[in-house]
């Protein structure tokens, strides 16, 4: 239990850390959202005061943080200066296209990424793991864009036959609910495919090195003295415990998820949380920023929290000697 309270309270911790230097970062960059709206609009000095007013931009750096902690505690994520709407109804819609692009994307990349690392670690030195290697060596150099644009490049001019943009087709009219779930679909497929091509390698990598650890231990040498079957080695061994590395190293693959996702979602216009961040960017819209940002960084640290807990359950050794 004590370890539990003091990760719980790390994780509070951190988490109202994140928040504090969230809301101070946007509002110290270069740029004024109010004077980016006045431009467009040519609104005369009073206007621009009052409006500054009703965004809770006229106090002091400081009045503006303890207004946003206020809010945050009551589950007001503010308004959106640029979109016109409650950030919260706008980050929902967004998260969950995000969501939806992230599962498919990690279901592919975990289940294959295990699969061939596995393959690979249990044929050290062959053929077959040394060109594993340098395939994943080569994937993982990719910038996610830049698959993302030759992927647009090849099925948007030259092939053709997938969508390249958005997350259904424009002004469609849809039959029945199975129409509209395969134009989804359809228009999943190239995101999805871009994110797995250069984070699949990461799993590639990350196993076959901690299977070919695990291989290398005494309790394994005494399992092939037994006459087990390789097969049963590889899998009833050696995978359990190979997945311990894993299963960590999952964790800090989060946070690399989170920036592919923003570079892919910019790339196909799909309109989730990253295509979301980069038009906040643009448009300093500060409560959008902090409400993205404050979303995927607690993202990242629940999934280190949830880490530590499952691999103290698949170590007990783990929890002894803490």
């Amino acid at each position: 239990m004590p370890f539990l309270l003091r990760r719980f309270f790390t994780l509070l911790s951190s988490i109202f850390a994140i928040v504090t230097f969230n809301f101070f970062l946007f509002h110290i960059i270069p740029g004024d959202p109010i004077r980016l709206i006045a431009r467009t609009q040519r609104l005369n000095a009073e206007a621009i005061a009052k409006m500054r007013a009703s965004f809770g931009l006229d106090g002091s750096i400081l009045s503006q943080y303890f207004r946003y902690l206020s809010k945050l505690v009551h589950g007001d994520l503010g308004y959106s200066f640029s979109f016109k709407e409650n950030v919260s109804g706008l980050v929902g819609r967004a998260l969950g296209n995000t969501l939806l692009l992230l599962t498919a994307s990690t279901l592919i990349v975990v289940i294959l990424g295990i699969a061939i690392g596995v393959f690979a670690g249990s044929r050290q030195g062959k053929k077959s793991d040394t060109a594993t290697v340098i395939s994943s060596l080569i994937l993982w150099s990719m910038p996610t864009f830049w698959v993302g644009m030759l992927l647009v490049f090849t099925f948007g001019v030259w092939v053709g036959g997938l969508p390249i943009s958005g997350i259904s087709t424009a002004n469609a009219v849809y039959s029945n609910g199975f129409e509209y779930f395969m134009d989804i679909s359809r228009h999943l497929i190239l995101p999805t495919v871009t994110l797995a091509i250069v984070d699949i390698a990461f799993f590639i990598i990350i196993t076959r090195t901690a299977l070919i650890d695990v291989m290398s231990e005494d309790y394994m040498l005494t399992a092939r003295g037994k006459g087990l079957g390789r097969r049963a080695i590889v899998w009833r061994h050696g995978f359990r415990n190979a997945m311990l590395p894993v299963l960590t190293a999952s964790a800090l693959y989060i946070s690399a998820l989170v920036g592919g996702a923003i570079q892919v979602e910019v790339v196909f216009s799909w309109p989730g949380m990253g295509l979301l961040m980069y038009n906040s960017v643009l448009a300093r819209d500060y409560p959008v920023l902090e409400a993205s940002f404050l979303l995927t960084t607690v993202a990242v640290l629940v999934a280190n929290f949830a880490a530590d807990l499952l691999y103290r359950v698949l170590d007990p050794r783990v929890a002894v000697s803490k």
